[in-house]
């Protein structure tokens, strides 16, 4: 209650201050204003501009007055600069409207580089202009934002007061531009989807519905773009991506959000061991490019993204870490045994893949830590992916992992529309039986793949989760910019 007083107070200040700046003739949110210099080209450059004449503009987060003088600091995009007001160079009218001055706001400066005593470049302001009065005071300057749920909801405060908020973010969009430079470089095409669909299809998962009034048509936001850009083959185009939101209707956790970025790769005649090189050298030529170097450090423990990665077979790893190998496996009678003799809790009807893949949830993925492609995924969760010639039990799909963490998506793609028309109806008896993440039939992407899609390989990335082990962040929030919160009540 005393805090909300004393915030009431400041916020009364503030606005007397901007009635003095109305009255003085000056306006409290400017236009346009040409700075010449970001803060730290000019303490990076300060040999060659001392002395000279600079522009500068941003945001004061410190005032110092020493009654004549007055020292602050200034933040713009790039960092922070200190600046320097005196009485006898401004003139007592211009000195003096500086004290409406408050932390948080904006201004523009114009004077001399030069550096103090105590060996602080600084820029000696010979005029100023006002940009804009903040009307609510910062975070208590040296404790920052520290509440994470304020954090995200006033993402805007966050990049204010914490630099590495904003790097991360910086990071994020440079990881992003340099995936798209390299995969044009690659002779990928960029494409745009719909995000209303009328079938939410190409992954496992819960849908976001919608409706169109004057169409009087129930819609979907999409769960995956797969199935639009395997079209896209169909059609005749060879090598296609899109970097676009993908929203599931699923629970909140540190890795995942309803609302998030996924990159998605088709290439025409290619297989999961091409998707595998791309996403190899993907990964590590943006963490060289980005970060300058391909090892990276997450958690405490570096982790080295060179090429090549290691290959194992979800059998061989889940033979690894549980002791259990399923090679040796035949029935599905067996391997419920082999889940119950391990502590897995099952249910009745379960198969042989469904286990495996249960074995390799529970036991493997949590030890990934080094980058490894996990190949050979039981068909029961690969409803899109090609079967092993081998052993049509499982299919050509891998996933990437590092640091535990899903970090890609691979099939050698299914192009057999009757074997699709099979694996969907699976599906939908699935769905029947209460899994309402089970994939929908679609009859247009069968009618699709009866034209003719070519022997094709496809490959999806999670752009957060990426991001948030290049940037060493645990929680799939701190680099998403605004997170999905429950509304905040009042208390």
């Amino acid at each position: 209650m005393e805090q909300e007083q004393d915030l009431n107070e400041l916020l009364l200040v503030r606005r007397r201050k901007l009635e003095e700046l109305k009255n003085k003739g000056i306006e409290p949110f400017g236009y346009k204003f040409e700075a010449d210099h970001y803060s730290t080209e000019i303490i990076d450059n300060y040999d060659s501009l001392e002395g000279k004449t600079v522009t500068v503009a941003g945001r004061l987060t410190s005032i110092r007055s020493h009654g004549k003088a007055t020292f602050a600091h200034l933040q713009d995009y790039r960092g922070h600069i200190q600046i320097y007001l005196r009485l006898d160079q401004l003139g007592q009218e211009k000195y003096e409207t500086f004290e409406l001055v408050d932390i948080g706001d904006f201004i523009g400066a114009t004077g001399e580089v030069f550096r103090t005593r105590k060996g602080e470049v600084t820029v000696n302001v010979n005029d100023y202009t006002y940009l804009t009065k903040a009307l609510r005071p910062l975070p208590e300057k040296w404790h920052g934002l520290k509440d994470v749920d304020l954090r995200y909801r006033q993402r805007y405060v966050d990049l204010i007061v914490n630099q590495e908020v904003k790097e991360t973010f910086i990071k994020r969009s440079q990881i992003i531009q340099t995936m798209r430079e390299l995969l044009n470089q690659w002779g990928f095409l960029e494409m745009e989807t719909p995000i209303m669909q009328t079938i939410a299809g190409g992954a496992l998962a819960r849908p976001f519905i919608t409706y169109h009034n004057t169409l009087g048509m129930r819609l979907y936001l999409r769960i995956a773009t797969e199935l639009h850009l395997k079209r896209l083959l169909v059609g005749g185009l060879d090598k296609v991506y899109e970097i676009g939101r993908i929203f599931r209707n699923e629970g909140i956790s540190t890795i995942h959000n309803p609302e998030f970025t996924s990159l998605e790769i088709y290439q025409n005649y290619a297989d999961y061991h091409d998707m595998m090189d791309i996403t190899e050298n993907l990964i590590y030529e943006i963490t060289k490019k980005v970060f300058g170097t391909p090892v990276i450090t997450f958690q405490g423990k570096e982790i080295d993204l060179t090429p090549p990665w290691p290959r194992e077979t979800m059998i061989e790893v889940v033979k690894k870490y549980s002791g259990v190998d399923f090679s040796m496996i035949a029935t599905d009678e067996e391997a419920f045994q082999a889940g119950l003799d391990a502590g897995l809790e099952l249910d009745k009807g379960l198969s042989w893949g469904e286990i495996l893949y249960m074995f390799f949830e529970e036991f493997c993925e949590e030890q990934l830590m080094s980058p490894i492609f996990v190949t050979d995924f039981p068909i029961e969760v690969s409803p899109l992916a090609k079967k092993l010639e081998s052993d049509p039990r499982l299919t050509l799909r891998f996933e990437g992992f590092i640091a535990g963490w899903e970090i890609a998506n691979a099939f050698t793609e299914l192009n057999d529309p009757i074997d699709q028309r099979e694996r969907f109806e699976q599906q939908l008896t699935k769905r029947d039986a209460g899994d309402d993440e089970a994939h929908v039939m679609d009859e247009d992407f069968i009618t699709a793949l009866e034209y003719g899609m070519p022997p094709a390989g496809g490959l999806g990335i999670g752009i957060d989760r990426l991001v948030m082990l290049l940037t060493d962040n645990i929680s799939i929030r701190d680099v998403i910019l605004f997170p999905t919160l429950r509304p905040k009540t009042e208390d």
